[in-house]
């Protein structure tokens, strides 16, 4: 492959922060995109499985929101909140509905960052302590509140915090002190944990956690362990705080949002969500009861939440992807891809684990025959399935050495294979 980047590359080091993190040994420059592809400014085309981390939802140039887009702008790009918004106005009405919370009310933001940020405000303001808890592996955004309880300390980079935060076990199902139980035991010493942790703490204001850890590697907790939680949270008035930002809409296909494989004592008291909604604009956002929503005691405006233009892109994607059931395809294609990957793994001594559901699967790799984890050969990894075609993530909460595998939901069994025999050829180059 031909290389263009590097001047661009030089720009990019001169004005902006070291710590900015670029995929590659020779960092690519996307220019475009249509469906499942992109291409870099040399022309060369690329199978996206990591889709812009998690947002570009349904495809690229969807022509449903392309166009909704390219007609709002027409009209009217900005207003701000000072002002009624018939687009914001029928997306919170969609959504409220969708997030299965009684008397839901919506605030909208930019991104998943400032999603939990508003949410962690709400949720303190309406408890009146500053103490949260969060689960270990976790990550919740970049601002101060959310790398604050962010429990992944590569994606941390301080101490320092608004908030008074304790972490709980249960996020990483095969790894730490319970990982040999089996899932009915697991989830008993996480309750267990949790009440502990309860007996020594003033009440927190609540429990943030992602049904499916996103930068921690795609790991997960068996079924009903916030169920179980919830139980605890009830009793001592503390609030659940679902973090769908990577999880929420289909992506996991047996679900329409993460929560409700946890489910069985109802809906959280907030959920945040991002990326994907907006299939590439900056849509985040919070749903919460009004008794939560309507708490704060201050005035309160977004400049930017609930822009009519990304409203109306919101908008046409949510109805593209209900219409088209990719929550469903997220399930069938998805259940075939991860049970090819499985098999391309399985003679390789340095994948420890093939895990996910629906269009959101990790490869957590290794030293082999030990436990340490090998952020060398993801890296390595990476590099082969960009030279083969193929563009996928990496995280994970043990020196970053997971795959992350998380294409549009529209994938066809014929690109999942593809992608698969791509990655499979470069996990046996290890």
């Amino acid at each position: 492959m031909t290389d263009s980047a590097t001047p661009l590359h030089d720009r990019h080091r001169a004005v902006l922060p070291d710590w900015l993190a670029l995929y590659y040994r020779r960092p690519i420059e996307i220019t475009h995109g249509e469906g499942r592809h992109v291409w870099d400014a040399d022309g060369n085309r690329y199978l996206d499985f990591f889709g812009g981390i998690l947002t570009t939802m349904t495809a690229h140039a969807l022509p449903e929101v392309t166009k909704a887009v390219a007609d709002q702008a027409a009209r009217i790009v900005h207003s701000s909140t000072l002002y009624l918004n018939r687009p914001m106005v029928e997306l919170a009405e969609r959504i409220a509905t969708l997030s299965g919370i009684p008397d839901a009310r919506v605030f909208f933001t930019t991104s998943g960052t400032e999603a939990n940020d508003a949410a962690l405000l709400l949720a303190t303001a309406h408890r009146g302590t500053n103490q949260v808890l969060a689960m270990r592996n976790s990550y919740h955004g970049r601002s101060f509140s959310t790398v604050s309880i962010t429990g992944n300390r590569g994606w941390s980079p301080t101490s320092l915090s608004p908030l008074q935060r304790l972490y709980v076990h249960g996020g990483v199902r095969t790894r730490g002190p319970y990982a040999q139980l089996t899932d009915e035991r697991f989830v008993d010493a996480c309750v267990a944990d949790l009440e502990d942790l309860l007996g020594h703490a003033r009440a927190p204001a609540a429990l943030i956690a992602e049904p499916v850890q996103g930068v921690g590697g795609f790991t997960s907790p068996p079924d009903g362990l916030y169920a179980a939680f919830r139980e605890v949270l009830d009793r001592h008035g503390v609030l659940w705080i679902s973090d769908e930002v990577q999880t929420g809409w289909g992506r996991t296909g047996d679900h329409f949002w993460g929560w409700q494989a946890h489910g069985r004592n109802g809906p959280p008291d907030l959920l945040t969500f991002a990326k994907g909604i907006g299939n590439g604009m900056s849509v985040g956002g919070v749903v919460a009861r009004a008794e939560v929503m309507n708490s704060l005691d201050a005035n309160s405006i977004s400049t930017f939440g609930g822009s009519p233009i990304t409203m109306a892109a919101g908008l046409a994607n949510l109805s593209y992807l209900l219409d088209h059931d990719l929550q469903g395809n997220a399930r069938r294609v998805g259940g075939l891809l991860i049970e090819r990957l499985r098999a391309a793994a399985a003679g390789v001594p340095a994948v420890r684990e093939v895990r996910g559901r629906g269009l959101m699967i990790g490869i957590e790799l290794v030293r082999p025959g030990t436990e340490h984890a090998d952020p060398e050969a993801a890296s390595a990894v990476l590099e082969a399935a960009r030279e083969g075609g193929l563009l996928i993530g990496k995280g994970g909460g043990h020196n970053t050495s997971t795959l992350r595998i998380a294409p549009p939901l529209t994938l066809t069994v014929a690109e999942a294979e593809e992608g698969a025999a791509v990655l499979e050829q470069a996990l046996h180059a290890l």
